[in-house]
């Protein structure tokens, strides 16, 4: 297990990030499409909902606010209604967007998709309308926007530049911005324009090009070769650059990482259902960026990027992946797929992802020493009282102290493993303790599960437990079945 990443994640603090580049908004226009036209053998959309959402460099802030950073905006908007509904989206996310400047003289860049359902399948991207200019800035916006992110400059921790070459992004403004990082000592980070010329980034801490990108860039082709195979592309482009690290992404290989001092290093990833690419190289910026503001070393910075990324990717359109999630997901890769079992402060994480999911966590707890009938019963019913089962499981030596030296009859690792192979079953949570108290102050579960043997006011943990707002149910037993009535069978002659 990777220790390091994971003892990085577990202290993980928030951290401040500007985000320079080209704002988008992206609309998405829900409906049927089940027939076509009379005129043209083209489909009809039968419009049933409109949606839209932050997207390009926007979407880069909403994520980087989901990893729990504070976020500044700066960029330039329309004066216009897509500008301002943008500019809304961003200020609900509690990102400041002060250092986004309106320009009357060019439109709010806007990605109007339509989507359409057929034979009730899932939504299909049918076509996309463009509105923007690709023309440059003036050289008064240009001013205005850099003195904004001059006044912000020395409270950040870490910068994004979000190129999409709409104009925002000129030669001047990437120059400046990346100068004036070197002399603070502020690491910037670029994912760069598919553009044949990366020299107005000359000087970025990072680049995060995939593949055709950096084949443009360079002038050199890969002819897909193995993730390894790359080395020879990163070097050039680190060389170019004078970048402190090169982050060269290549889809279902992963990505390769080239630093400064160091030879080429493959870091793979691991297979997704693949839904929608969409925002996957927004995902992967933000995440390079708050996993280096949060002290992680380059390849751990990837791995960061790559889960983030994997869990973009696994869904349709551009949605934020909360940090929690991804630190889930990281634990659960680390660990053997069918292994339920987590440290406390694990749990902890990933009860945390669960309710930010909109999730309900549900606890029980027990000794399950000979797993039977009415610990099933128990665990299902608990599980139906929820979204989120979470098993604290008495110790070996806690059993002992309640039980008597001749309990436990199955130790803990086995009581782990099959417990981990109930599907009611989300986590498994072993405590030393005579009692789970520590776990449920930690845990802090919305409903506090208890067989009908118990009393509300036996039950450890129910008076905390409904000073928050949670709930505590006994659930009635399977009548006979107990694990020390199954001893006692077992001891007759």
């Amino acid at each position: 297990m990777n220790a390091a990443l994971l003892k990085k994640l577990a202290d993980w603090k928030p951290f401040v990030a500007l985000v320079v580049g080209d704002f988008m908004l992206d609309q998405r226009i829900y409906g049927d499409a089940e027939r076509l036209t009379n005129d043209a053998p083209v489909p009809v959309l039968h419009v049933r909902r409109t949606e839209h959402n932050p997207g390009g460099a926007a979407n880069v802030c909403m994520d980087l606010a989901a990893m729990h950073a504070r976020v500044r905006a700066f960029g330039v908007l329309g004066a216009d209604d897509e500008g301002r509904l943008l500019r809304e989206d961003l200020d609900r996310a509690g990102i400041d967007t002060a250092g986004l400047v309106n320009d009357p003289a060019r439109p709010t860049t806007v990605k109007k998709n339509l989507v359409g359902l057929a034979q009730h399948r899932h939504p299909q991207k049918m076509f996309r309308l463009d509105y923007e200019s690709r023309e440059p800035i003036s050289d008064a916006v240009l001013a205005d926007l850099l003195a904004r992110f001059d006044a912000a400059l020395k409270t950040a921790d870490v910068v994004a530049i979000e190129d999409y070459n709409k104009g925002v992004c000129s030669e001047r403004l990437c120059t400046a911005i990346i100068e004036r990082c070197r002399a603070a000592g502020k690491p910037v980070m670029v994912d760069p324009a598919p553009i044949a010329d990366y020299g107005k980034y000359h000087g970025c801490t990072a680049i995060t090009p995939n593949r055709t990108e950096a084949e443009r860039a360079t002038g050199m082709s890969g002819h897909q070769a193995p993730a390894q195979g790359y080395g020879w592309l990163a070097h050039a482009l680190r060389a170019d650059l004078d970048a402190d690290a090169v982050v060269l992404t290549l889809d279902k290989q992963g990505a390769l990482l080239l630093e400064r001092q160091g030879n080429p290093l493959h870091i793979p990833t691991v297979a997704r259902e693949v839904y929608d690419v969409t925002g996957a190289g927004d995902m992967v910026l933000a995440a390079l960026c708050a996993a280096r503001a949060n002290g992680i070393d380059w390849p751990d910075s990837v791995r960061f990027a790559n889960a983030a990324a994997g869990l973009e990717v696994e869904i349709f359109g551009v949605q934020p992946i909360p940090f929690e999630r991804i630190h889930q997901s990281i634990i659960t890769l680390e660990r053997h797929r069918h292994d339920k079992q987590r440290s406390l402060e694990e749990a902890v994480v990933e009860a945390a992802a669960a309710r930010r999911e909109g999730k309900s966590i549900v606890f029980t707890n027990g000794c399950f020493d000979i797993l039977h009938a009415g610990h099933l019963s128990l665990v299902r019913r608990a599980r139906a009282m929820g979204d989120f089962l979470i098993l604290g499981v008495n110790s070996d030596d806690s059993i002992r102290r309640l039980k008597g030296s001749d309990r436990p009859v199955h130790r803990q690792a086995d009581r782990v493993a099959l417990l981990s192979e109930l599907s009611s079953v989300d986590l498994v949570v072993v405590f030393d303790e005579d009692t789970p108290m520590r776990l449920l102050e930690e845990l802090r579960p919305d409903v506090l599960v208890k067989g009908a043997d118990y009393t509300k006011d036996r039950v450890v943990g129910a008076d905390l437990v409904e000073s928050y707002g949670g709930r505590v149910e006994l659930v009635e037993l399977v009548e006979g079945r107990s694990t020390t009535a199954a001893i006692e069978r077992l001891r007759k002659p």
